[in-house]
């Protein structure tokens, strides 16, 4: 499920920051709905739409935080609430008000993640909602986020150095991996074409003879959704054509 999310922050820059941590969320995936710079707003966008969660600030003009907090729980169906601050000295009267948690300024990825899965989890078991199966997934750190890279997506495995990339048809990705232990998990779904490269089985589009500037003419496969061709060896080349048949 993806979660409807309300921003309550006087400062803008603070919103914005909050917009573009929740768009880097993965698990669960979340979506601002509303924002409001005040209590007043807030309760407005409330009482006309439905959020699962909001992302509050405690010290505001007017009513602040704490005061909203009291207010919503009036509503007939309330929010999850999630303070968000800079000021850590409230956190005993914000899980009194029965907070889903209480995160302090600069907010971490990391940390809101975990405080919107405890929203899902809460919604899941009142609304009894079957949580959707998640499909598998790769796990790769690229350029200091974590990214889920579901595993219907990647085309090839290739060995290059102590590393592997991971293509999909978009892009490429390196993963901290070796091959075999990736044939090995994955021996369902990808198949040896080299000693350096494993292929997802299902992208299989051709096998043709290609050149190559060192060792001439081999064979090589084409995988659907790239241009780019991989050699096969001469001891796969038997199981590769068996595999475009079958």
């Amino acid at each position: 499920m993806t979660l409807q999310v309300l921003v309550v922050d006087d400062e803008p820059l603070a919103r914005s920051r909050l917009r573009t941590l929740l768009g880097d969320c993965t698990s669960p995936t979340a979506r601002v709905g509303g924002e409001a710079a005040n209590a007043t707003q807030a309760m407005e966008l409330l009482r006309r739409h439905s959020f699962d969660a909001v992302l509050l600030d405690i010290r505001m003009p007017g009513a602040d935080g704490l005061a909203l907090a009291q207010a919503m729980r009036m509503l007939a169906n309330p929010p999850a609430i999630i303070f968000v601050t800079a000021h850590a000295e409230h956190a005993v009267e914000a899980f009194e008000l029965e907070a889903a948690d209480y995160l302090t300024k600069p907010v971490r990825l990391e940390r809101l993640q975990m405080a919107l899965l405890k929203v899902e989890r809460s919604s899941i078991a009142v609304r009894g909602i079957q949580p959707e199966a998640q499909p598998e997934a790769l796990v790769i750190q690229d350029r200091g986020r974590t990214e889920r890279v579901p595993l219907t997506e990647v085309l090839y495995f290739k060995a290059e150095l102590k590393y592997v990339t991971v293509r999909t048809a978009a892009r490429s990705y390196i993963l901290d991996a070796s091959l075999s232990e990736l044939e090995d998990k994955y021996v369902a779904q990808f198949m040896r074409v080299h000693r350096n490269a494993l292929v997802a089985r299902n992208a299989l589009r051709a096998l043709e003879k290609h050149d190559d500037p060192d060792e001439g003419e081999v064979w090589a496969v084409r995988l659907n959704g790239i241009e780019e061709v991989l050699a096969v060896s001469r001891r796969q080349l038997s199981a590769v054509r068996d595999a475009l048949v079958t």
